[in-house]
């Protein structure tokens, strides 16, 4: 089966309004709509640089106890924090190599693994 969300913990983390901390998140693989429709964004058609602000915001699924990942969030982000998800974002779904927790079904201990998530027949 073929895996389409990624755990992620941010270097620095996200903080809200109210000084919360929001580190660890889900990035799910991007469609080609993820892709394609930010360009239509008059904020990427005035400035190219906010594709990635968009792009992100409609990948990642969850960011901490956060109810909506929305472009606002994205543009509050330490710039480690977004340079990591650009990062992230190209391993997921440019192929290449991936660390990702695994469990032992046998003796039930955790540990990190290399998954290489090239896609098939590459």
């Amino acid at each position: 089966m073929l895996q389409t969300e990624y755990e992620f913990t941010l270097p620095k983390g996200y903080v809200d309004g109210d000084g919360n901390l929001h580190q660890k998140g889900v990035m799910r693989l991007a469609t080609a709509a993820d892709e394609i429709l930010p360009l239509k964004d008059p904020r990427v058609q005035s400035n190219p640089a906010y594709l990635t602000i968009i792009t992100l915001s409609r990948v990642i699924t969850k960011l901490g106890d956060l109810k909506d990942i929305n472009p606002g969030v994205m543009e509050k982000l330490f710039v480690n924090d977004l340079t990591y998800l650009q990062e992230f974002y190209q391993k997921i779904n440019g192929g290449g190599n991936l660390l990702v927790k695994v469990k032992c079904p046998k003796c039930g201990e955790t540990f990190e693994e290399e998954v290489n998530v090239t896609a098939p027949g590459e």
